[in-house]
């Protein structure tokens, strides 16, 4: 069973159409790149699957369970909160909250969910014990075991993106989404960034990867998606996407950015 299917989603702002019938699916443990030139789609659509935006139409399914129904009318907010629980999304900005510390950033959410369990009150010492001993875990594999109580001013670009990271792994999600996650940082950053999501890769986490890096896609993705104009018009294999495009869009763009 696919751990996520994504059938006819549409979203409009407006009278503008931005994703016209969006479908696909993946697998457990596969990684998916989505390429595609600046307005085409890509990051309206992660949103929309993270419930950041509401899709005009279109459903989303976990697992086999209907997370989202376009036709379904609005859900409590704690019902959301569950079905976002599902996704971790870091962000080509960071979006880090500056009036917290690294840890802090980590573990906010997950006290967050953890005060609505019944056993807290009484639990709550050692609940938040593991909570923090879970984040500085996370930071430290992202090497930042140093850095547990800097606020984000006090970090560099590519630390700040490796505490968001850490962040969005700390609730344990399904499937893990970066939107353009090297877009801020210089090249030799960059390869720092990428190498983490290599190491990722190389866990078998489940992963969507908006990038505009063409040959990390290539060597990280095992399938790459390319959206034109709110539309898919291209999703297989790197070897098929990349080396041999079959719409003449694809291979313009791609020519472009290989230059």
């Amino acid at each position: 069973m696919a751990i996520l299917e994504v059938k006819n989603i549409y979203k409009s702002f407006g009278d503008v159409e931005v994703l016209k019938g969006i479908s696909f699916s993946m697998e457990r443990g596969e990684i998916i790149a989505v390429l595609g030139s600046s307005g085409s789609g890509k990051t309206t659509l992660l949103r929309c699957i993270n419930f950041l935006e509401r899709a005009t139409k279109g459903e989303i399914y976990v697992d086999g369970n209907c997370i989202f129904d376009a036709e379904e009318g609005r859900v409590s907010t704690a019902e959301m909160r569950a079905r976002q629980l599902n996704f971790g999304l870091v962000f080509q900005s960071f979006n880090l909250f500056p009036q917290y510390t690294a840890l802090e950033n980590l573990t906010l959410a997950a006290r967050l969910q953890a005060k609505e369990k019944p056993d807290f009150k009484k639990n709550k010492k050692l609940i938040l014990k593991n909570i923090n001993e879970r984040a500085a875990f996370l930071l430290g594999k992202m090497g930042l075991e140093d850095k547990l109580d800097a606020y984000p001013c006090e970090l560099s670009g590519g630390q700040q993106q490796r505490v968001s990271i850490a962040r969005a792994l700390m609730l344990s999600p399904k499937i893990l989404f970066f939107d353009e996650p090297t877009s801020a940082l210089d090249p030799e950053i960059t390869q720092e960034i990428l190498k983490i999501i290599k190491r990722l890769a190389a866990r078998h986490v489940t992963m969507i990867i908006v990038t505009h890096e063409i040959e990390f896609a290539r060597n990280v993705a095992d399938r790459i998606i390319f959206m034109n104009d709110g539309i898919v018009i291209e999703d297989g294999t790197p070897e098929d996407v990349i080396n041999n495009p079959k719409n003449e869009r694809t291979r313009a763009f791609l020519s472009k950015m290989m230059d």
